[in-house]
């Protein structure tokens, strides 16, 4: 039995139904291979917990291997080749060089991302208790990039309606930046980046966050991305700062 209650049967089992039962959790697999009833090679696995009943459907190993009809699939491919010639779209559709402003700002902006998730790994290491906070920032992080890739002055409305940044966020970075300090002392001197290995990669994030900010205020100032992504940006390097003392 795997940790998430579920038991995956042997192929060769027929109709076997197995219930297993702990801590208010029963899980019920049933293989119908052979059956009329059920696809021949399907697995059926259902999980009831607290009231909610959760259903898979796998494919029996052994029944797809005598499966000679059945054809593999095909998953897309990552690369597209599009930007060999060193252009790529925005989402407006325009072709911009690669070294275009705004994906400068894209580029720093998915490193960024990538920095707060490594902070993040390591504060759930130390069990620190921010980490959905890490997480929620960078799902708007996702949000800033979609606005900085949807250029005003070639954007119609219907992009606008979807990439739009507004404030909410910048407030709830402020509270969470209030709530830590109170628990902080004064700060009187600069600190060096350091800490542990949570309090440095968080610093090595806000220092990642200020070229972020400074690459995606090009585009702000531009007239091409909404104000709010930079003021964003300006607050959470605030943000990951006091992260960085409190870890």
């Amino acid at each position: 039995m795997s940790r998430a209650g579920f038991r995956q049967i042997n192929s060769g089992e027929t109709l076997m139904r197995l219930q297993y039962v702990t801590n208010q959790t029963v899980a019920v697999a049933l293989c119908g291979r052979g059956s009329a009833n059920m696809a021949a090679s399907r697995v059926l696995f259902v999980r009831v917990f607290r009231g909610v009943v959760t259903v898979r459907r796998l494919y029996c190993e052994r029944a797809a291997e005598e499966s000679p009809k059945k054809k593999p699939k095909t998953f897309p491919k990552i690369y597209t080749k599009t930007g060999d010639k060193g252009f790529s779209s925005t989402y407006t559709g325009e072709r911009r060089p690669k070294d275009d402003l705004v994906f400068e700002a894209l580029g720093a902006n998915d490193e960024l991302s990538s920095a707060i998730g490594l902070a993040r790994e390591f504060g759930i290491d130390a069990n620190l208790p921010f980490i959905s906070e890490l997480e929620k920032i960078q799902c708007m992080l996702q949000d800033i990039g979609s606005n900085l890739a949807t250029p005003l002055s070639s954007a119609r409305e219907s992009h606008i309606v979807k990439t739009t940044f507004n404030a909410e966020p910048i407030q709830e970075l402020e509270q969470w930046i209030d709530k830590y300090t109170a628990q902080l002392p004064p700060l009187n001197n600069f600190i060096l980046p350091s800490g542990g290995k949570a309090s440095a990669s968080l610093h090595v994030a806000r220092s990642v966050c200020r070229r972020a900010e400074r690459r995606a205020f090009r585009i702000v100032q531009a007239g091409e991305a909404d104000p709010n992504v930079g003021k964003y940006l300006n607050r959470l390097s605030d943000y990951l700062f006091t992260l960085a003392r409190s870890g």
